[in-house]
């Protein structure tokens, strides 16, 4: 069995984004040479998630819109808050979106349903912040 790690960077203009990383977890995949196993790829931050969905823009204005909802941006809402920081409702919405997926590798590449996407959730943007892409397999 061999394994093959690599990292991306984002530094996200907006607050809050979502950013489809398919493209450059496919790549890395590529360069691992594994053709059966599985792909780890998860946010190395606790105000970011990486999820599996659909790319459509509609779904991830929802997601926006809905995420405010469940946990409105905002200095005085938060215990978090109460040491000066101001991200009590990205840490939030990290845990709802989630840290990591798994997705199977077969035949040298994601083992993918119908319309899934590998997406980079972003919710205390502005600064750096890294993904982990691990691969194992043979």
């Amino acid at each position: 069995m061999k394994s093959y790690t690599e990292q991306l960077a984002f530094t996200t203009p907006q607050r809050q984004e979502f950013i489809n990383i398919t493209a450059q977890v496919e790549a890395a995949l590529k360069k691992s040479g594994i053709q059966e196993g599985l792909c780890l790829v998860n946010a190395m931050h606790i105000t970011a998630s990486v999820f599996i969905n659909d790319d459509e823009p509609g779904l991830h204005r929802d997601f926006s819109r809905w995420l405010e909802e469940l946990a409105p941006y905002g200095k005085s809402l938060y215990r978090h808050n109460e040491g000066g920081e101001d991200n009590g409702d990205a840490h939030l919405k990290r845990t709802v979106m989630g840290r990591e997926v798994v997705v199977a590798v077969t035949k040298a590449k994601l083992d993918f349903g119908p319309w899934e996407q590998i997406f980079y959730g972003e919710f205390d943007g502005q600064r750096k912040k890294r993904v982990l892409i691990k691969i194992i397999g043979d």
